[in-house]
């Protein structure tokens, strides 16, 4: 059958790129795999022909990316990816984004970043080209499997991008898809999705740290492949120290980039989440954190050995480990089991054996081939001296390493639990759970970068030593008491041996800058080109103490005694944190006055800006805030909101909404309008809101009394309207005879009629409200400030600085050694 309106031209494109891509990646894995196990004019032949398949098989990547973007951006709604993933409401920028919301598209990102990288690699390499780019091409050949999409013995093998929405199963069970008579798809059934205009991009991805964030975070992941590759190259070809100078700059790419990519999910959770920070310990945060940890230990072991020799063995674990864990990470950010306890970890798509097998084909070769040639590995016996900077950087590396198996073994309870049949849990405060043991290891890790770099290789003149350190020393204590006494920094809810181990890492955090800084000048006199190191610690303390100060100080401005909404027992927010606000009603918060003045929605009717006006009392200050509402159309109905932030140099004043009259739109208020609660929630109404204070059975009193025989049951309800006005309401329902009667409560000055409809269960009730008023707009507020905050953003800019200072100092000694052998 003919379907009117399909383009399938760029679907049958795009399979043939993907099939061309599978073989053409198989090919250059065997012909470099051939080059590396040969020599003379055949290892020649042999690569030529790899760097000629490892070029289609680029180019075909880039041909995928390319048809597929082609079809979101053109609409064409027959392809499920398209369908699934945009609509025809998006910005240019976000149908840019809806390439890597699902994981087809996110497989096909990092794969394209291997292409880049091995087609730099392929000019640069040298000797180590064909060893490297054959452990390169085979991870690309994987890949090409992840977005295959064929059946092999019922098996099946990817998910296809270029699938029909007819053939997908998305349109079993819409009737209006079928003809009658025969039971077939209509040949015009195009025509109905178009009228839908597809399910569009998650809300929370419709951010523009989205845009960029995920490309940056892929090219970080990508990168892990190429320390690994080196490592194995060495291990394979038992050239066990050959590579690591090459390799150096490699890591310190990968370094710079995969932690810029972490936080720049930092400052998307940041502006689009609402738990009110920037990072929450989150399964899938957690999965991106540590190989980036290990990666760092790795680098450290690396300069390490080529400095003095010593930890080559190491080197060789942490970077073999660091992408085994970008593996592992893959696993569990995909396979489901994470979809339960991440807010942005993928569903399952029925590829976890997939998932697996990716791991284990590099996780036991990797394994097996470490542990043969551990023996072999060169080390020295004498062990380093306790006054020498390589004894304290592998110290430091080691506390990384800790710090990384603790957080991943615990992030992936979900599948111990589901592989055991356990039920495992590190509790309701995550948070706290990290935070307990990771704040001793900021201890450690910042008092070693403060005073590391003061020390020699092999050792250092003990006098010499404390000389210099001392006055870095004495300042950054001078600077962390002040803080202490002055900055009113406050963690004492978990206890005061807690708060002790923030003030100890603050002070590491201001050690840390104090001391590097000041080997700027005492060590390296004010050279920058060879400064990255000592940059990138003044970095890492600076995100140290803003990390601290913000999380300790963080206050919450919205404070609400007099009138707090009641969310439930099961809402996460807290009602007294919120303020309502009801559109044009100037209220009271603490040192600022805010008023809800007026909504606005976009042009595609998707997203609700608030324009929220705040004062300062001392009439200092006004300014506006614009949190904003979108609609989801993602699978879920309701709303995704997002924050809006004032930033000022020392501080952020960040603001959500948590709940708005507009999230009730389309109710008949004409009509009972019926909310099952219990003692303490709230429901509201066009004039204000209703509060369930209490209970009674049988009651007797002035205005209702019962029998013996009689079953009834009264609630009493608070009633708050917008002026201020209080009520009470004495709804009551009872059994007589065996029959169900209902006693409403009126009240007039509010237009309402209330209603107790039946009992739910223990422990709540139906309330029917009926009004004749129309809706009056309010909002549910929550305003937090966030002292210090931009600390974090340039402690994470100057790290990044710091790792690409080394890498072309790095490139710079590299080429000067090459140029003189």
């Amino acid at each position: 059958m003919d379907y009117i309106g399909e383009h399938l031209w760029p679907g049958q494109l795009g399979h043939f790129f993907v099939v061309l891509s599978l073989v053409a990646s198989l090919v250059a894995s065997i012909a470099y795999y051939r080059a590396s196990n040969t020599a003379g004019d055949a290892a020649h032949q042999w690569k030529l022909l790899a760097r000629t398949a490892f070029l289609i098989d680029a180019i075909s990547v880039l041909a995928i990316f390319s048809l597929i973007f082609f079809i979101i951006s053109h609409h064409y709604f027959e392809y499920h990816y398209a369908w699934n993933h945009s609509d025809t409401t998006l910005e240019p920028k976000y149908l840019l984004s809806s390439i890597w919301e699902g994981q087809e598209g996110s497989f096909l990102l990092w794969t394209l970043w291997h292409g880049v990288l091995g087609a730099i690699l392929m000019r640069t390499a040298g000797k180590y080209e064909a060893p490297v780019m054959t452990v390169i091409s085979l991870v690309q050949f994987v890949l090409a499997t992840m977005i295959l999409g064929v059946y092999v013995f019922d098996i099946k093998i990817g998910n296809n991008p270029f699938v029909l929405v007819r053939d997908s199963g998305a349109l079993d069970g819409a009737p209006f898809f079928f003809d009658s008579e025969t039971g077939l798809l209509r040949n015009d059934y195009l025509q109905f999705i178009l009228q839908k205009g597809g399910n569009g991009l998650n809300q929370l991805l419709q951010n523009y740290w989205m845009v960029i964030h995920p490309p940056v975070l892929f090219l970080g992941f990508a990168s892990t492949i190429v320390p690994f590759a080196y490592a194995m190259a060495g291990l394979w070809k038992k050239d066990f120290t050959g590579w690591t100078k090459s390799a150096l700059p490699w890591c310190l790419f990968s370094g710079a980039i995969l932690g810029l990519g972490i936080m720049m999910g930092a400052k998307w959770a940041y502006e689009s989440l609402t738990f009110g920070g920037y990072w929450a310990w989150d399964p899938v945060e957690n999965a991106s954190l540590v190989p980036w940890f290990i990666l760092v230990a790795g680098i450290h072991t690396l300069v390490i050995f080529n400095s003095t020799g010593h930890s080559l063995r190491p080197t060789y674990f942490f970077l073999i480990t660091a992408f085994l864990l970008v593996l592992y990470s893959t696993y569990l950010t995909r396979s489901g089991d994470l979809q339960d306890t991440s807010v942005h970890a993928f569903t399952g798509s029925g590829m976890n054996w997939h998932l697996r097998a990716f791991v284990f084909l590099f996780l036991l070769p990797a394994i097996i081939l470490y542990v043969r040639r551990y023996r072999s590995i060169p080390f020295i016996a004498k062990e380093e001296n306790t006054y020498s900077r390589e004894f304290w950087m592998f110290i430091g590396s080691l506390v990384l390493f800790l710090s990384s198996l603790f957080i991943i073994l615990f992030t992936s309870l979900p599948v111990v639990n589901k592989v055991l049949g356990t039920k495992f849990t590190i509790g309701e405060d995550r948070e706290f759970f990290y935070n307990r043991i990771q704040v001793f290891v900021a201890i450690v890790l910042g008092i070693l970068t403060a005073t590391t770099q003061y020390l020699k290789y092999r050792n250092t003149e003990k006098k010499t030593f404390g000389r210099k350190i001392l006055w870095p020393t004495v300042i950054a204590i001078a600077i962390s008491i002040a803080i202490a006494l002055l900055g009113n920094v406050d963690y004492e809810k978990y206890g005061a041996g807690f708060l002790v181990a923030i003030h100890l890492a603050i002070f590491a955090g201001v050690y840390a800058v104090i001391a590097n800084g000041a080997y700027l000048k005492i060590g390296l006199h004010g050279k920058l080109k060879a400064a990255g190191a000592s940059i990138a610690h003044v970095g890492f303390g600076i995100f140290l103490v803003g990390v601290l100060i913000s999380s300790a100080k963080k206050e919450v401005l919205s404070m609400n005694f007099i009138n707090p909404l009641n969310f439930g027992a099961d809402a996460k927010e807290k009602g007294v944190e919120n303020l309502t606000l009801f559109q044009g009603i100037k209220t009271d918060m603490g040192k600022f006055w805010a008023t809800y003045a007026r909504d606005t929605t976009d042009e595609k009717g998707k997203t609700t800006y608030f324009h929220i006006e705040m004062e300062k009392k001392d009439s200092t200050e006004k300014f506006t805030l614009y949190p904003d509402l979108i609609k989801n159309t993602k699978g879920q109905e309701g709303f995704s909101n997002n924050p809006d932030s004032k930033h000022y140099w020392n501080k952020d004043i960040f603001s959500y909404i948590n709940y708005t009259d507009k999230m009730m739109a389309g109710e008949d208020t004409s009509r009972f309008r019926s909310s099952a609660m219990e003692i303490g929630d709230t429901i509201f109404y066009s004039g204000g809101f209703i509060v369930l204070n209490k209970v009674s059975v049988n009651p007797s009193d002035a205005r209702h009394q019962f029998h013996e025989n009689d079953t009834a049951i009264r609630a009493e309800l608070a009633i708050t309207a917008l002026d201020g006005r209080k009520d009470i309401a004495l709804p009551v329902y009872y059994l007589r005879n065996n029959q169900a009667n209902y006693i409403l409560d009126t009240v007039y000055s509010q237009g309402l009629a209330i209603g107790l409809s039946r009992v739910v269960d223990a422990r709540h009730i139906e309330i029917s409200v009926k009004e004749s008023s129309r809706l009056t707009p309010f909002v549910a507020l929550k305003i937090l400030q966030f002292p210090f905050i931009n600390l974090v953003w340039l402690g994470t800019v100057l790290m990044v600085s710091g790792f690409i200072i080394s890498l072309f100092y790095r490139l710079k000694l590299l080429r000067n050694r090459t140029v003189r052998l």
